[in-house]
């Protein structure tokens, strides 16, 4: 409360309250890219073992009999020869074709970057949790230095404010 435009306990948790509802935002957004992140491997890794049984099948004459997805719960049968390439859907409505040990690269490459994003994630996720409690002691602590002062703790943290009497008496 020490700093310049911080004269009031009321000014400063306004502030404290914008800082939460940011990381709030923030948090939303992560969690989306988080469970879109974890859609992404299993298909990934899914595409790679197609592409090693198809790298076994490749040597051989014999055709390899299969099934691919027409449409939800709607399966065709299909007879695929013997093939060094294949398509790739890349999104965005674009689907090249690669060899399959250069599809194999692409999707390993494709694998670890979504693996390491999805750690980086954590760690982001982590980092904002960290925030959230640090924010919300910070506006516990102020209404309570301020009970006289008739400070007005925002709706959200009011159940905050009476079933966390314990974090403050640590602090």
């Amino acid at each position: 409360m020490k700093q310049p435009g911080n004269e009031t306990a009321d000014v400063v948790l306004k502030k404290l309250d914008e800082q939460y509802q940011k990381y709030k935002f923030l948090e939303l957004n992560l969690a989306q890219k988080k469970r879109r992140l974890k859609g992404q491997i299993p298909e990934i890794k899914q595409t790679l073992e197609i592409l090693k049984h198809m790298q076994k099948k490749k040597e051989s004459t014999n055709p390899m009999e299969t099934r691919f997805l027409l449409a939800d719960n709607l399966y065709c049968k299909a007879s695929v020869p013997p093939t060094d390439k294949v398509c790739l859907w890349l999104g965005a409505n674009v689907m090249l074709e690669y060899d399959i040990d250069e599809a194999q690269a692409l999707l390993e490459k494709n694998l670890s970057t979504a693996t390491r994003n999805l750690d980086s994630l954590e760690e982001d996720l982590d980092f904002l949790r960290d925030q959230f409690t640090t924010t919300e002691v910070s506006i516990l602590l102020i209404c309570r230095s301020n009970m006289e002062g008739n400070v007005q703790v925002p709706t959200r943290f009011q159940t905050c404010f009476y079933l966390r009497p314990a974090v403050i008496k640590i602090l």
